[in-house]
């Protein structure tokens, strides 16, 4: 049993609809589960709707975590995203 990735990120970019949909859809392509947590709420990171209720903005200190086979790869990549 492997343990969860995790990564903070402090957002660069402005998370509007078009970035937040590139968001889910890269955190679609992997198998692990992978959530966003921005204060005490903890979202799913594959659901459009649950990304755009954080209202993540600039200079927001977020946490990416993932649990599955491809942990690494999906926190790392989602991150990227971001930052």
């Amino acid at each position: 049993m492997t343990k969860m990735t995790e990564k903070s990120v402090i957002v660069k970019k402005t998370l509007d609809t078009r970035t937040a949909a590139f968001f889910v859809q890269t955190a679609s392509k992997f198998e692990s589960k992978v959530k966003v947590s921005l204060e005490d709420k903890i979202v799913n990171a594959k659901s459009l709707m649950c990304i755009i209720s954080l209202g993540i903005s600039p200079d927001t200190e977020i946490k990416i975590s993932a649990d599955g086979a491809d942990e690494k790869e999906a926190v790392n990549e989602v991150a990227g995203i971001l930052e």
